[in-house]
């Protein structure tokens, strides 16, 4: 405990003065021990090659133990103050890095660390950077989907419960079309559970690499969605019209099936316009592509390469209304992309049609 206590109080906490303590201990001893050696062998030399007095032979070693005394101690303070200045330098970074990290805890997100020196300190400053602007995005993505699922939440709960007290008092009447309209009310609020499980489920999947994969028939995978959507299809007498040719590939058969589900359900929610929507799959020489094409309504230029970004919707009104959750498309390119392959749209004015291909003959990619 004495030690210890001795220890905390004649070493510095900081890291920078720890350092220069060191260095000054090391330079020292270094200088210490090399003027010793210097000054016994000069005495020695000088005794063994020149005849000298007794009292000359004492001002000598004298003369020389003063000129090594000042050489150890401008030594040891030029090297100290040099190495401080140096060290103060290199760890200015870290200084830095402490500070934003003091900021972070209160809750802010600090400016990026300028750095020019390359090397660890440089590569720790660029991840903490790149961390922060993460965090960050991350933040403003969570503010942006607390925000819009409250406004989403808010109208169909204000219309329900509206409609449920002036039913309970008599203001109103039930009829058939009141009811189908709670009725739409609620499905909007399952519509929105399954948005927040979606992401959830986005989380889970932009973490897999779908190792557990098996050879299946992909002609099979499109039948099997296509009529999962039959009483869908059906509903909003919109027909549907596949041309997909066979072909095994090497997949995890439940994840590309949601990507094809995916793909169906935003032609089916966001159809637009008259004709069927068409689902073809081509053979090349070493990929599979799928294209599920259907009418909707016009995708900007400028957003066609956003629509696979988590949360982008690009008509945030209609997406309201529809009950879309922005997570669709981004949890398909993160499955497209596991398994090896690409994932993409092609636009001609109203008309869409989104893709992806997969790598076929090949070993367990991913």
């Amino acid at each position: 405990m004495l030690r210890n206590r001795l220890r905390n109080a004649f070493v510095p906490k900081q890291f920078l003065f720890r350092l220069t303590f060191i260095n000054i201990v090391v330079i020292t001893a270094f200088v210490g021990l090399s003027s010793w050696a210097i000054y016994n062998t000069a005495c020695v030399l000088a005794d063994g090659l020149v005849s000298m007095s007794s009292q000359k032979q004492d001002q000598f070693e004298a003369t020389l133990f003063q000129y090594l005394w000042i050489f150890s101690v401008s030594t040891i303070i030029i090297g100290s103050l040099t190495h401080f200045y140096l060290t103060k330098k290199l760890i200015h970074p870290l200084r830095e890095l402490i500070y934003s990290t003091k900021k972070m805890k209160q809750g802010e997100y600090p400016k990026p660390i300028v750095v020019k020196p390359e090397g660890e300190i440089g590569e720790l400053v660029s991840h903490f950077n790149d961390l922060v602007k993460q965090l960050e995005d991350n933040e403003l993505q969570r503010q942006k989907l607390v925000s819009d699922l409250s406004h989403e939440f808010r109208t169909p709960l204000s219309n329900l419960n509206g409609y449920l007290r002036a039913l309970q008092t008599g203001v109103v009447e039930g009829n058939e079309k009141l009811y189908q309209s709670l009725y739409e009310e609620s499905k909007r609020l399952i519509h929105l559970v399954e948005q927040m499980e979606q992401l959830k489920e986005w989380d889970h999947v932009s973490t897999q690499n779908f190792t557990e994969k098996s050879v299946v028939n992909i002609k099979k995978l499109v039948s099997q969605s296509v009529e999962m959507f039959r009483w869908a299809l059906e509903q909003s007498n919109v027909k549907v019209h596949t041309d997909v040719e066979n072909n095994d590939v090497l997949v995890n058969s439940g994840a590309i099936t949601q990507v094809i589900s995916n793909f169906i359900d935003n032609a089916i929610r966001y159809y637009e316009g008259t004709g069927p929507i068409l689902i073809k799959g081509e053979n090349y020489r070493s990929t599979y592509k799928l294209t599920v094409t259907g009418p909707g309504k016009p995708i900007p230029s400028e957003e066609q390469g956003k629509i696979f970004e988590r949360f982008y919707r690009i008509d945030h009104s209609r997406s309201r209304e529809l009950g879309g959750s922005g997570l669709g498309l981004a949890i398909s390119k993160e499955i497209i992309e596991h398994h090896g392959g690409a994932i993409g749209v092609n636009t001609d004015d109203n008309v869409h049609s989104f893709w992806f291909q997969l790598p076929v003959n090949v070993g367990d990619v991913g």
